[in-house]
């Protein structure tokens, strides 16, 4: 197998993760889980098994009810000052850090499990931006990733933005040369960038001038999740409800619960106290009953779950109606398309200005782009997309592999870096 390249492509995904590894007549991501190309970005810390899982069988052993601890977003933790921290995991301190090492160590081992050789360098996608509008934050993260790497065993680590590699994968399936706007939106961040693709620059070894621009914004899948949730079902726990003085319930506990990475601050004794104070001085009983039984049993995660199925469905479908009845016996709760809508009007405006203001730095032409290409989980979602298209009307629009792109396109820079 010398013939093969020797490192490998690593998109590590907020909601999503893989590995490429290019080689010739095979595919190029390697399967990470159950023979699926894609492993969630999910670890479950099972206290009742004393055991460590990730993925799909990491939500699946959440959702059967094991007591422990799920940690997702974990590249969320990136470019935040919790990166630095610790929590609590069986009942000792643990360091975020480390948390991210367990899952990238774990992609590593699966990766070469499953290509039956050792990998010990390795392209890291990247953002634009970790962090909007701050350099050393932004350095920052991206040092803490490559320390990451190092530390589970890679010696030799580089990066590529994110929407590079989905373009160099799209490359790869042209047989003219186009001029591109790469559409990369996943579940942290919304990347774009102006590319010049053809078959014959794909030869080139320096692609600098090939690359118009970038640009990035710190909104993704999770921020849908987030919107969708405190718009239409934190209502349902008394989110935007009265006290008895006429103040509005306190709402950090609602935005906690509604950001993936935030969830288990709610389980605290402070905020355990602070719940029980609000309960007895507001009017909305039946609500915080339902907040209460929520917080009691360590249900923020499903509940989670529920809300981001319901994104996915009001993708293809009217309406979705979640069962919740773990917050209240035969509790259903439908939401409509419109309801998504409005819910994420400001978050699709703040990309659609983005692509806008790129387009207008590069100085190319809203009838020049020749096509939009999209990938990412979130780029599914029909309002996000068309006001990116709305930007080029006379662009068509392609979409890739919206989980498989990225790392299929690293793979591609770290055969081109590596050998």
């Amino acid at each position: 197998m010398h013939q093969f390249p020797r490192a490998c492509g690593i998109d590590f995904g907020t909601s999503n993760s893989t590995v490429g590894w290019l080689r010739p007549a095979a595919p190029t991501l390697l399967a990470l889980e159950d023979d699926k190309p894609t492993l969630p970005s999910a670890v479950f810390f099972n206290a009742d098994e004393d055991s460590t899982s990730f993925g799909r069988a990491a939500l699946a052993e959440y959702l059967d009810g094991y007591e422990g601890r799920l940690m997702r977003a974990l590249k969320s933790l990136l470019g935040s000052s919790l990166i630095d921290g610790h929590t609590e995991v069986h009942g000792r301190a643990v360091r975020f850090r480390d948390l991210l090492a367990n899952f990238i160590g774990e992609l590593k081992q699966r990766a070469e499990t499953q290509a039956g050789r050792s990998f010990d360098q390795a392209v890291f996608g990247r953002p634009v931006h970790f962090v909007d509008d701050d350099t050393a934050a932004d350095r920052k993260a991206q040092d803490t990733l490559e320390a990451i790497a190092r530390q589970v065993g890679f010696r030799d680590v580089s990066f590529q933005f994110e929407p590079i590699g989905a373009a160099l994968h799209y490359e790869r399936s042209l047989s003219r040369e186009e001029l591109v706007l790469i559409a990369d939106i996943g579940g942290g961040t919304a990347d774009f960038s102006i590319v010049r693709l053809s078959p014959e620059r794909a030869r080139r070894d320096d692609r600098g001038e090939d690359l118009l621009g970038n640009a990035g914004i710190h909104i993704g899948g999770t921020d849908f999740d987030r919107a969708l949730s405190l718009e239409c079902v934190m209502p349902l726990l008394g989110y935007r409800g009265q006290m008895k003085n006429g103040a509005e319930i306190p709402s950090s506990i609602f935005f906690q619960l509604a950001t993936w990475h935030t969830i288990n601050f709610a389980y605290s004794r402070p905020v355990w106290t602070d719940l029980q104070h609000i309960y007895r001085d507001a009017t909305a009983r039946e609500e915080l009953d339902r907040l209460s039984r929520l917080v009691s049993q360590r249900e923020g995660h499903w509940l989670a779950l529920q809300v981001e199925q319901a994104k996915i469905d009001l993708s293809a479908v009217p309406i979705a109606t979640l069962q919740l009845d773990r917050l209240a016996p035969g509790l259903t709760h439908a939401i409509t398309s419109e309801d998504f809508t409005q819910a994420t009007r400001a978050l699709v405006e703040r990309v659609g200005i983005c692509v806008g203001a790129l387009l207008d730095e590069v100085g190319v032409g809203r009838d020049q782009i020749d096509t939009i290409y999209f990938t990412g989980g979130a780029s599914g979602v029909p309002q996000l997309r068309a006001r990116i298209a709305a930007e080029l009307p006379a662009a068509r629009s392609v979409e890739g592999d919206l989980y498989g792109s990225i790392g299929a396109g690293l793979a591609v820079e770290a055969a081109r870096r590596y050998g």
